[in-house]
């Protein structure tokens, strides 16, 4: 009985594999044909920093930036002293700073001069302002300077050979005015120096569309354009209740 149902199962296996055209295949399982494909490697965005937090990388590009930022800063800093000696005058104080933004032209020389660079400023009277040369031979530049400054109601007046003294008038509404409009044009003109350092920058670079560079660059311009519109606001709150007297 046993054996004939061995042979009942050997005849049965040598049928199919012979079906199949390969009598020795008998212990093989069918083959089951698959397309493979190249696995895509999955990256974890665990790391990832988004684009307005990213660096920038490139070498040349953190250079231009550095300058483009440390030229903005310088022009910013200037605008603050301004302004800083605009509120002191609308609030009637008398202080060497008001002069900060004068520069004199030497003969013979290659750059403008800080008028406390050829001179002493000093305050007469809490309402005299006191230029003293270093040298006498100086003094018809630093009258020059102190007229091209174009400062609102400086006056310059020869005292001695060596002197000027610039008598600083009691502040009205009138005068604060004139002040408050001035340091307006000037942060309109700080405002265009900055966008003209930017798009400088991006020539230079010729970064490629929204590319990290692009925004870096834009931030950069807008957060001292910012600095410029707080400093002229802050000036004019500062002042609104000042200098009323006529």
């Amino acid at each position: 009985m046993l054996q004939t149902v061995a042979r009942a199962c050997s005849g049965i296996r040598f049928r199919a594999a012979s079906s199949l055209g390969h009598p020795f295949a008998v212990h093989h399982l069918p083959l089951v044909h698959r397309r493979l494909y190249a696995s895509k490697e999955i990256k974890s965005t665990a790391s990832f920093v988004p684009g307005s937090k990213q660096p920038i990388t490139d070498e040349a590009a953190r250079a231009e930036y550095s300058k483009a930022e440390e030229a903005m800063k310088t022009a910013v800093t200037w605008y603050r002293k301004q302004c800083s000696a605009a509120e002191s005058r609308v609030m009637g104080r008398v202080t060497p700073s008001m002069l900060d933004s004068v520069r004199v032209k030497l003969p013979g020389g290659d750059k403008d001069y800080r008028l406390d660079e050829v001179a002493t400023i000093g305050v007469r009277d809490g309402s005299t302002l006191m230029i003293t040369l270093f040298e006498e031979e100086n003094l018809k530049f630093v009258e020059s300077g102190l007229y091209d400054s174009k400062l609102p109601n400086v006056v310059p007046q020869k005292h001695d050979a060596r002197t000027i003294k610039i008598p600083i008038p009691k502040p009205t509404v009138e005068s604060n005015a004139a002040l408050i409009a001035a340091s307006s044009r000037q942060a309109e003109e700080i405002r265009v120096q900055i966008r003209k350092l930017h798009q400088t920058s991006l020539k230079r670079g010729k970064y490629k569309k929204h590319s990290i560079e692009l925004e870096e660059f834009q931030k950069l311009s807008d957060r001292y354009v910012a600095e410029v519109e707080k400093i002229v606001a802050d000036l004019k709150k500062g002042t609104s209740s000042g200098g009323k007297r006529k």
